[in-house]
């Protein structure tokens, strides 16, 4: 259950470069006569991160869900190499809002981690695997949390032991449902580091859903809001200053300050260094459209 919740899709190759696109096209998600989404089309490119927003039941989380096929959709999800050929599945590494467990559980770290990494019990696991896990938190700096109980983690340290959970093995395509939700600025900002890190260093796409506005529009490459669809999508600085933006979160997005009462304060994109875009022939044409 675990190494399904943190690791649920194991890809084909070991080569990260082989995935450069991610097509979501016409996702549509109905629970009996409700429709919770319908129509999605995404494209998200990798070495970027697409930040999703939009009001509760607008159908963000149930679309990573159905991304992840645990949810039945119709429509279809496509991978595609710098070729735009066809690729077989990525390795998707998934963050949850939240993880529900008994905090009064002498559970560590080190526990949780083994227990994702096999089946057999813990005392049964190689010696090594103390390295390994410390490896793999020092990679969202919480290294120095590996004898610590889950109960006595404050949100923003879980969310870090979770996101390195989903970081191994290191996916093609990082899904993220609110994992920040509830925690502090400082552990805002070390998240979203570890975040920036991640694109600069790594080729894989974030799919991020999140209701921090500000936070979106400093580090997101691509946002999309949703309200039981896709309502408009493009750079932070056209969704923010888009009517229907402003419509649905009563935020007025003509330039600096606190606008609207809601707290958001237009910040400058922050650049990468990953900022060269997508090489797939589709992605080619749509910028040879716009010169």
């Amino acid at each position: 259950m675990l190494k399904r919740l943190f690791r649920h899709t194991k890809g084909e190759g070991n080569d990260c470069s082989k995935l450069c696109c991610t097509k979501i096209e016409n996702f549509t998600v109905k629970v009996g006569k409700l429709t919770i989404f319908e129509d999605v089309n995404l494209h998200v490119h990798c070495g970027q991160l697409t930040a999703v927003i939009g009001p509760n039941g607008a159908g963000k989380s149930t679309l990573l869900r159905a991304i992840l096929g645990e949810i039945s959709h119709t429509g279809t999800l496509k991978y595609a190499d710098a070729k735009g050929k066809r690729t077989g599945k990525p390795i998707i590494g998934y963050v949850p809002q939240y993880l529900k467990f008994d905090v009064s559980a002498p559970i560590t770290v080190l526990d949780l981690f083994s227990a994702c990494r096999s089946r057999r019990p813990i005392w049964l696991l190689p010696s090594n695997i103390r390295k390994e896990v410390e490896e793999s938190l020092k990679r969202v700096k919480a290294a120095d949390l590996i004898d610590r109980r889950l109960g006595a983690l404050s949100g923003g340290e879980l969310q870090r032991v979770l996101l390195a959970l989903a970081l191994n093995p290191m996916p093609d395509i990082l899904l993220l449902d609110e994992p920040v939700s509830g925690v502090d600025q400082n552990g805002l900002e070390i998240f979203y580091n570890i975040l920036e890190d991640l694109q600069n260093n790594e080729d894989m796409a974030i799919i991020l859903i999140s209701h921090d506005l500000n936070m979106v529009a400093r580090h997101a490459d691509q946002v999309v809001l949703m309200n039981k669809g896709v309502v408009c999508s493009g750079t932070p600085e056209e969704v923010f200053h888009d009517s229907r933006t402003r419509k649905i979160f009563g935020m007025l997005t003509d330039g600096g300050g606190n606008h609207g009462g809601t707290g958001f304060v237009w910040v400058e994109h922050k650049k990468k260094k990953h900022q060269q875009g997508c090489g797939c022939p589709d992605c080619a044409e749509a910028e040879g459209d716009e010169e």
